[in-house]
């Protein structure tokens, strides 16, 4: 039997606000859900791994990748070009694994018009203040590039509007808890279980 085709989520945040642990969490948790392994320029971080976190490219190959129309959606944050996959993305759905793509709001709007059955999570952080500080925490940038990572927060998070779901990443465990309940919620609807339980409706109406 085909699987039930799996969902799209969306889950953008600012710098700090805890999404890639947030992610990381819950995926670790449920064994249905995948995360997209998006193209970029920027650096590798200490501790990320290639074809992991990300697929490290050269700016020129990933212009290569733009014109060949390899690309879903593709933005620039901070200088660095991201992008994702059309394939590898479709290829897990119709296998029947949900799929996160954690990309900022630009991304967000490219992939709405294309994939108008997704879903968007907007995650938030508690206050400036408790951004600012887990910036600070990582002890990976200066007080200036804090401060420019700071502004383009605030104008991140005018777009949360556009979301469907809000996550407020104040307490951890809250936060991945309420997570996990929109993901369990989405595979109640009556559509997809209309699809997954076919049989059984036919035969409750027979």
């Amino acid at each position: 039997m085909k699987p039930t085709p799996g969902t799209l989520y969306i889950v953008s945040a600012p710098s700090g606000a805890g999404k890639t642990s947030l992610v990381k969490a819950l995926i670790d948790a449920e064994a249905d859900i995948r995360v997209s392994v998006s193209h970029t320029t920027r650096a590798m971080r200490p501790g990320e791994t290639d074809g992991v976190n990300y697929h490290f490219v050269d700016r020129a190959t990933f212009m290569a990748k733009i014109e060949h129309g390899d690309f879903l959606e593709q933005a620039e944050v901070f200088g660095n070009l991201y992008g994702t996959s059309k394939t590898s993305l479709q290829q897990t759905l119709d296998a029947g694994q949900d799929l996160i793509l954690e990309i900022d709001w630009q991304g967000g709007e490219q992939v709405r018009r294309l994939m108008p059955g997704m879903r968007s999570i907007f995650i938030l952080p508690p206050s400036q203040q408790a951004l600012r500080q887990r910036l600070k925490n990582r002890g990976q940038d200066s007080d200036e590039i804090i401060e420019g990572r700071m502004r383009e927060a605030v104008n991140e998070m005018r777009h949360y509007v556009e979301y469907d779901y809000l996550v407020i990443n104040d307490d951890f465990a809250t936060a991945l808890s309420d997570l996990k309940a929109i993901f369990r919620s989405n595979r109640l609807s009556q559509r997809l279980q209309q699809t997954r339980h076919e049989a059984l409706l036919q035969g409750l109406l027979a």
